[in-house]
């Protein structure tokens, strides 16, 4: 019987760092992984929606999920997401994955002929989480970007009898009611990571215990005192900073979303994980400076070790 990871806390969804011709740039991960270990995160969820896995070949992503896997401990782990269109790449990555001895493997649904029902997925996953066999496998349920839309209740009902490493959902979709129903899925059985950074508070309240997100790349600090407050009882707070998130990320969407504006945030805090790739557009000098100043009009501060931004912008 497979383990879950059974990670309380906050998981960074990556962003992969590239050079300004757009190629990768692995010389950025050590100090990245260094940060994001001294910012109190648990582990990396590599090669996703935010670090463009469907962007790059298999060639990159093994290359840099053979960057990332360095930095794994018992405090810090590696998950790889290996999903794309076609499960032969996906199977490929998978088998990759588990010869790098990562902590755990993930695919997301495809998004070119998306599957309408449970038993369609099952085949399509299937193969994928049995190239990586001797690990736990996690499903990444994100309908907005794969157009999967099956339900997840009901995937963990009949998937379990074909994969055997199946351990939980890396949840990233609003329907709390479905959340809530795999979080209790047999007495708990199956690790749910919340999958929206700005409505964590949501899913602790459901029994969330671990998240994944691309805003805890560079804000960790906030959503730690969203469970601290939590974990307390002190609901009013927790609300509050979670709205704080809110704010944040309604920023974000206005340059381009979570992973353009996200990378400009990311050079500004000296982690420079240069531009995206089609067709995603490189953010402006102008987009840049705006973006800062928006932040800085409602206090946004770096984490930790990190200058205010206030400062930032008087250099």
């Amino acid at each position: 019987m497979f383990k879950k990871l059974n990670i309380k806390g906050l998981i960074a969804a990556t962003f992969t760092p590239m050079s300004s011709n757009f190629s990768i740039n692995l010389n950025v991960i050590e100090s990245y992984a260094n940060y994001l270990k001294k910012n109190g995160v648990k582990g990396v969820f590599v090669c996703g929606t935010t670090g463009e896995g469907g962007l790059l070949d298999i060639h990159e992503r093994k290359l840099v999920l053979e960057e990332w896997i360095k930095h794994k401990s018992e405090d810090f782990k590696i998950i790889s997401h290996v999903g794309s269109p076609s499960y032969k790449s996906s199977q490929e990555l998978a088998i990759h994955s588990q010869s790098l001895e990562v902590d755990a493997v993930a695919t997301m649904g495809p998004s070119f002929f998306p599957p309408s029902d449970v038993e369609s997925l099952i085949e399509f996953c299937k193969p994928i989480a049995l190239g990586a066999k001797n690990i736990p496998f996690y499903y990444y349920h994100i309908p907005s970007v794969s157009h999967v839309k099956v339900d997840m209740k009901s995937f963990l009902e009949k998937a379990s009898q074909s994969i055997p490493n199946l351990v939980g959902i890396k949840f990233t979709h609003n329907d709390f009611m479905e959340f809530q129903q795999c979080v209790n899925f047999k007495n708990g059985h199956y690790e749910i990571f919340n999958g929206y950074d700005e409505a964590l508070l949501g899913g602790l309240s459901l029994g969330a215990i671990g998240a994944v997100g691309s805003t805890y790349n560079y804000m960790s600090s906030y959503y730690y005192e969203i469970i601290n407050y939590f974990e307390s009882g002190n609901i009013k707070e927790a609300r509050k900073t979670q709205q704080f998130s809110v704010k944040v990320v309604e920023i974000l969407n206005k340059y381009g979303g979570g992973v353009r504006a996200g990378k400009a945030i990311m050079e500004i805090i000296g982690i420079d994980c240069g531009p995206s790739r089609a067709p995603l557009k490189k953010i402006t000098s102008t987009e840049r400076n705006k973006l800062i100043e928006e932040l800085k009009l409602i206090n946004f501060f770096w984490d930790q070790d990190c200058k205010k931004l206030t400062q930032i912008l008087n250099e």
